[in-house]
């Protein structure tokens, strides 16, 4: 859908990290009841049908992930530029296969899938190099007011919270250009 919005609306699209959990510890935790609830109540229902829906595979995380080291390799990535591809094959492996976002083992693999070298990513990534600027790209995620995942900004002033229909997307884009001409 984001490929489609890109080529249809000449859009650029930046990913930039956003801790649901940020009291998640390093090695994750079980989810909690309510949210276990909730998934047999049908919560993630829409989800399937809309992985469904564009032939992808969805798989329900069993735990909360500690995602820190994610987004800092999401960091390296993006200076490599390598950062689309390396977050659709680490979605992949998360929310297709099931894969914890949080190991090396994943993150590696990742990398190694779309050209990066591993072995590089994982010691400037241990070293701490991006550590800030991940820390304040999510600091200011919170500032204009993202609570939830995924959530779409719009020239830093709209925002589409959640997984929604293509149709909401084009909608939304369809009314931003047509302020921007009045």
């Amino acid at each position: 859908m984001v490929e489609r919005l890109k080529t249809e609306y000449k859009i650029d699209i930046e990913w930039r990290p956003f801790y649901l959990r940020p009291d998640t510890p390093e090695e994750g935790m079980d989810l909690p009841e309510y949210v276990l609830k909730a998934r047999e109540n049908g919560s993630e229902e829409y989800l399937h049908q809309l992985a469904q829906a564009h032939n992808l595979p969805f798989v329900s995380t069993k735990r909360f992930y500690n995602t820190r080291l994610a987004h800092e390799s999401t960091e390296y990535a993006r200076l490599h530029g390598k950062l689309n591809e390396f977050h659709k094959v680490v979605f992949h492996k998360v929310y297709g296969v099931g894969l914890d976002p949080s190991s090396w083992e994943v993150l590696r693999s990742a990398a190694e899938e779309v050209g990066l070298n591993a072995d590089d990513m994982q010691q400037v990534v241990e070293s701490g190099t991006y550590t800030e600027e991940v820390a304040n790209q999510v600091q200011r995620a919170y500032q204009i007011g993202v609570s939830g995942v995924p959530t779409y900004v719009i020239n830093d002033r709209y925002a589409i919270v959640g997984a929604q229909p293509y149709e909401v997307f084009k909608n939304a884009l369809v009314q931003i250009l047509s302020q921007k001409k009045k």
